[in-house]
């Protein structure tokens, strides 16, 4: 098992960056190759991005390629995204997730462990 815990939503003008963080605890963290979703009211979850176990490998949702980037620190047992050029579109909550697949994985049914969820309000 291991827990997640995300941290560092907010409320930030279009235009402004945000840096959200995925904690993780319980098993080895470099066991997991980890993803970021998000899911506004009225809309089904949706993938934005994810870095496998050595973050060597990323992918990205058209929607936020050039904008955000994901990163991880195995000794800090720690994932991140790094979110600039904000957007309107880009408000929900965000979600890390982790899975034991070798690949990165872009679909929500691969990921077995969840965080709770951090809120991003991103303001016109």
């Amino acid at each position: 098992q291991v827990q997640l815990v995300e941290s560092g939503g907010g409320l930030v003008q279009a235009g402004g960056s945000l840096r959200l963080s995925c904690a993780a605890s319980g098993r080895t963290f470099s066991w997991y190759g980890v993803g970021w979703f998000r899911q506004a009211p009225g809309k089904e979850r949706e993938f934005v991005a994810a870095i496998s176990r050595n973050g060597l490998r990323t992918d990205y949702a058209d929607s936020v390629k050039g904008r955000f980037t994901v990163s991880r620190d195995n000794a800090k047992n720690t994932a991140y995204l790094q979110m600039n050029s904000l957007k309107p579109e880009d408000t929900a909550v965000y979600y890390c997730a982790a899975t034991p697949s070798p690949l990165v994985a872009v679909s929500p049914s691969e990921y077995g462990y969840w965080g709770q969820g951090t809120q991003v309000t991103v303001s016109s």
